[in-house]
C-alpha cells in the first residue's frame, strides 16, 4: 500500500513565505525574566558585595547603543 504525499499548493508556493505561529508564552516568559533580571541589578545597593558603583546606569546605556544601530 502507498501513501499519498501532498504537494504544496500553488498559492504557497508562490508566495515563498512561511508563516509560524508562536504561543503567548514564547515571547512573554523572556521578556519577564529580562525585567526581573534588570530590577534586580537596580535594587542591588543593598548588597554587601556592592562597591557603591551604579550599575543599571551602564547596561541601560549599552542597551540603548544597541538598539540605536
Amino acid at each position: 500500500m502507498s501513501a499519498h504525499t501532498h504537494g504544496r499548493s500553488h498559492s504557497q508556493a508562490s508566495s515563498g513565505s512561511v508563516e509560524i505561529r508562536l504561543p503567548w508564552w514564547s515571547v512573554a516568559l523572556p521578556a519577564l525574566a529580562f525585567v526581573v533580571l534588570l530590577a534586580l541589578m537596580a535594587d542591588s545597593g543593598g548588597a554587601h558585595a556592592a562597591a557603591g558603583d551604579p550599575v543599571v546606569g551602564p547596561v541601560l546605556e549599552q542597551i540603548r547603543l544597541t538598539l540605536a544601530r
